[in-house]
């Protein structure tokens, strides 16, 4: 039996393509493929979101301080010192006094509480009140008389073995990262703090980030591991590290966590989505993790004098913040406040909910890290696009988490290379097959939507292969025990990313596999499905959001499918190229953390995926245009030939040589193949990027390039 566990375990090894790549990719290009501008979001709009909830908190708030669960009826978990917190941000920045008296009564109650141990504590979570009331507790100093604010800090003193009896995996880091802000604030001996945070480390942490081999964090409360709940535990790991832990394993913990911070940078969508599946898929308060992270690591980047990264973190901090902002409540009695999980469903219907899931404590974990990323930000840091922006990479994940993504241009590609096959809270939280799409400035939960699958009915969706299997269409999504995506890149630059995903069987049965090949651009993605074993029928499915809340606009004809909001620029578009393409969207909706999806069956083996924005081509306009070639492709978006793509605002790739408008007469020459980007505006080009120093010419004017110093015309 062992060695029939090992021989599956080896294969499963070489289909997830472990060893791609081996080191972790290093954006060093510096152009973007689309026009680029700085966010410029001021810190004070933190204090603005944060005032926000605030407010709609204390609606809920009790006379003894407690803050309420607007659905649950009592207190529930962290919700009342992560107010205390938040607002005590506020007032330290001379912001909201009218809030004091309910700031006041909120840290009076949430350190009685804490003083009675953890079974005086809501739900018995007194590892996430250590950070939060030590965090707190100097905002209050000038607002309170000593003798209260002394007895806080009496109540704060209780050993912590009395405070943290929860599991060992995020819990635990919250519980190292408070004791050891506790000891710096006095309030605990701080060589037992060392020891505590040492011990945790040895005995429980270590394991679950060390191994992993971009240093993501292992919750291991989901299988695959969760990319939401990742954020929490190298988060808080990374917090101890920038209070200036200088325990044992110091040394350690830091190189992991900075390390799998700077991995996460590559993971983050253009739009600042951190990314999808796992237990607490598509929450809103895990971008504002991933933003309060990326705050730490510009200053802590800034301060090792690597400005470039310092910006680029800030970027993406900013990026973060922008992407929550659309959750944000401006609804009657909701005003301030934000939906727990990315739709407009009503909370009582708990869509993409687990069951801490609840209104009370995750619009306090926005707030309160929101206000820790206020006071991350201390410095004025320019910002630099984002690695997300620019592209160039392709990257597996950990056989733990079973991802994949793909960047070429800021259009990024993300999906699941085994799928959740037990489930957690009556959820299957990840589901098989690709399951994003994304480009800069543009709505990323459009289609395929993150992709889902139904507990009850097992049925499943994502964009990826479905065949006829006993007279029945069978999807990949609803196979996870039996399949697994294999990942290879084939060529990957700043404009121009080719790949594919091999879906084979693992039991090795006469089963269908797949060959999924894309080839991705700033524009769009193009996938061919290949069917690389009999001759059954086969399709591709295809998810169309169509009602999130509310209803869609969606389109489902031949030869073009649509899903976008109403009212809204945003497009997603799956244009169908060939002839004779057969359509079927019968099947019923399913339900995913973003809404109903609606699983279209496209029997074409080319589709060309085109996210539009305003100012974009129609895309029956684009599907007209579309051209293959043997050496790529051409439409009035621009074109691929070989390792080179030309299009509207920017060209380059591998090669000598670019000819810009298909004359036979390059533009632009060079003494030796590189790697280059040419942003162009108007048809002509205004700045040049090489991968190495070369000499060339534009327009037969002699120029020299150095590797990676951007050149403005």
């Amino acid at each position: 039996m062992r060695r029939v566990l090992f021989t599956l375990s080896v294969a499963v090894a070489s289909l997830m393509g472990q060893d791609l790549p081996s080191t972790l990719p290093e954006v060093r290009y510096h152009l973007t493929a689309r026009p680029w501008k700085p966010l410029a979001i001021p810190r004070e709009a933190y204090l603005n979101v944060i005032e926000g909830i605030c407010r709609f908190s204390i609606r809920h708030q009790n006379e003894q301080g407690a803050i309420i669960d607007p659905f649950l009826k009592r207190e529930h978990q962290y919700s009342t010192p992560y107010f205390a917190l938040a607002a005590g941000v506020l007032l330290d920045a001379g912001r909201a006094s009218d809030l004091k008296p309910a700031a006041i009564r909120a840290m009076e109650h949430a350190t009685r509480s804490f003083s009675g141990g953890s079974e005086a504590i809501p739900d018995e979570h007194g590892e996430f009140f250590i950070p939060a009331l030590t965090g707190a507790l100097d905002l209050f100093r000038k607002h309170v008389s000593e003798t209260v604010w002394n007895q806080w800090r009496e109540r704060l003193r209780v050993p912590v073995a009395r405070i943290a009896r929860g599991g060992v995996n995020n819990w635990r880091t919250y519980a190292m990262k408070g004791e050891w802000m506790r000891a710096l604030a006095g309030l605990a001996d701080r060589d037992q703090a060392r020891a505590y945070v040492a011990a945790q480390w040895r005995e429980s942490q270590r394991n679950r980030i060390l191994p992993d081999k971009w240093n993501l964090y292992w919750d291991h409360s989901s299988d695959p591991e969760s990319h939401a709940v990742e954020a929490v535990g190298r988060g808080n790991l990374l917090a101890l590290v920038q209070a200036g832990y200088d325990g044992p394993y110091a040394g350690e913990i830091r190189h992991a966590v900075e390390r799998g911070s700077l991995s996460s940078l590559l993971l983050q969508d253009p739009t600042g989505q951190c990314p999808m599946n796992g237990r607490t898929d598509d929450h809103v308060f895990n971008d504002a993790l991933y933003q309060l992270a990326f705050e730490v690591m510009a200053e802590r980047s800034r301060e090792q004098g690597n400005q470039r990264l310092a910006s680029q973190y800030r970027r993406a901090a900013m990026l973060g913040f922008q992407s929550i902002g659309r959750w944000l409540r401006g609804d009657g009695e909701w005003a301030g406040s934000f939906y727990i999980t990315k739709n407009r469903f009503p909370p009582e219907d708990r869509t993409g909910y687990q069951p801490a899931s609840n209104y009370g404590n995750y619009n306090g974990a926005v707030m309160m890290h929101l206000g820790e990323a206020w006071l991350a930000r201390r410095s004025n840091i320019a910002e630099a696009p984002a690695p997300a922006e620019i592209g160039g990479y392709a990257i597996t994940m950990s056989d733990a988490f079973g991802s994949a993504f793909a960047n070429a241009g800021g259009t990024m590609m993300a999906a699941n290379l085994r799928g959740d096959t037990l489930g957690r809270y009556d959820t299957f939280w990840t589901p098989l097959g690709v399951v994003r799409f994304s480009r800069p400035g543009w709505d990323s939960r459009l289609g395929p939507s993150d992709g889902g699958r139904d507990w009850t009915s097992r049925r499943g969706v994502s964009f990826a292969p479905e065949w006829s299997e006993q007279d029945r269409w069978v999807r990949l999504s609803e196979l996870p025990e039996l399949y697994r995506g294999k990942f290879d890149v084939q060529f990957a630059h700043p404009l121009l990313v080719r790949c594919r995903i091999e879906y084979r069987p693992l039991d090795f049965s006469r089963r269908p596999w797949f060959q999924h090949e894309f080839v991705i651009t700033p524009d769009g993605v193009l996938t061919t499905l290949k069917r690389m074993n009999g001759s059954q029928p086969f399709a591709l499915t295809v998810p169309l959001l169509e009602n999130d809340g509310a209803p869609l606009e969606t389109k489902v004809s031949q030869p073009v499918l649509s899903t976008r909001y109403p009212g809204a620029p945003d497009r997603q578009n799956f244009l169908l190229l060939g002839d004779a393409v057969g359509v079927d969207a019968t099947e019923p909706a399913i339900r995913s953390s973003y809404g109903w999806l609606r699983p279209v069956r496209v029997e074409a083996s080319d589709v060309f995926v085109y996210p539009e924005t305003a100012g974009d081509p129609e895309p029956a306009l684009v599907r007209g245009s579309f051209r293959r070639m043997e050496n790529g492709f051409v439409s009035i978006l621009g074109r691929v030939e070989d390792d080179l793509y030309i299009g509207r605002t920017a060209a380059g790739g591998a090669g000598r040589s670019l000819d810009l408008n298909g004359d036979g007469k390059p533009e632009l020459e060079f003494d030796a193949s590189c790697g280059f980007i040419a942003q162009i505006e108007a048809g002509r080009i205004t700045a040049i990027e090489t991968d190495r120093a070369v000499t060339g010419r534009i327009a037969g004017r002699p120029m020299r390039f150095r590797a990676h110093r951007p050149l403005r015309l």
